[in-house]
């Protein structure tokens, strides 16, 4: 098994003292029995289904969505992808807010597994840190390839930010399509949901989370 980072260690001890970590139970299993299973079940899931899998078009599903579920789409679930962090001394002495905007990002709901499909507006002000801008999309990308649901994914991003910034004063709106509503049930195809969640400064003080907001809705 891979070991952790410090900074995954960090930023999952932190969730979990918070009661935001996605609801999980660790296994033994290695990414290829992960799999391995997974390719079981499918093809048992879809021969229930009624499908052949004996067609060249069908034969190879099973293996195709276990890959992707283990080491893409939830690869999240495994802090040894968490990404490799860049942090510098703040000796520039930048006071004034850092705002990444339209950061893409995809992820599944956890009660229907279908797609949510959004962006992401991430800001900190920095204090003694300054961290890498690549670095704040890579944090969205993998707290979203989990089973999420909206709320949970934009403080779990809100949090593994300023545990590693080491600074209250972050803030995260996300803004996504959800297709357990736009493909299934209601089936609305126009509506999207925005969360966000507030830290430090930008809850305290107005200004600057009017400055936050203004930079979101557009």
């Amino acid at each position: 098994m891979t070991a952790l980072s410090d900074a995954a260690i960090r930023v999952r001890s932190a969730l979990e003292q918070r009661g935001l970590e996605t609801p999980m139970k660790g296994n033994s299993l290695t990414l290829d029995e992960k799999q391995a299973r997974i390719t079981a079940l499918m093809t048992e899931m879809m021969d229930v289904l009624g499908l052949d899998l004996a067609d060249d078009s069908l034969a190879d599903t099973p293996q195709r969505i276990a890959k992707m579920y283990v080491r893409e789409i939830f690869s999240g679930l495994d802090y040894s992808y968490f990404p490799k962090i860049t942090l510098i001394d703040n000796k520039m002495k930048v006071d004034e807010m850092v705002q990444v905007r339209d950061i893409t990002l995809t992820s599944t709901c956890e009660h229907h597994f279908v797609t949510i499909d959004g962006t992401a507006t991430v800001a900190y002000i920095p204090r003694t840190k300054v961290i890498g801008l690549s670095k704040i999309n890579r944090i969205v990308q993998f707290f979203a390839r989990r089973p999420q649901v909206q709320e949970r994914l934009t403080q779990q991003v809100l949090v593994a930010l300023q545990t590693l910034l080491e600074s209250e004063d972050v803030a995260v709106s996300i803004s996504a399509t959800h297709y357990c509503v736009k493909a299934r049930g209601v089936m609305d195809a126009t509506s999207s949901t925005t969360t966000t969640s507030l830290g430090g400064i930008f809850k305290s003080r107005a200004a600057t989370r009017h400055e936050f907001l203004s930079g979101v809705v557009r």
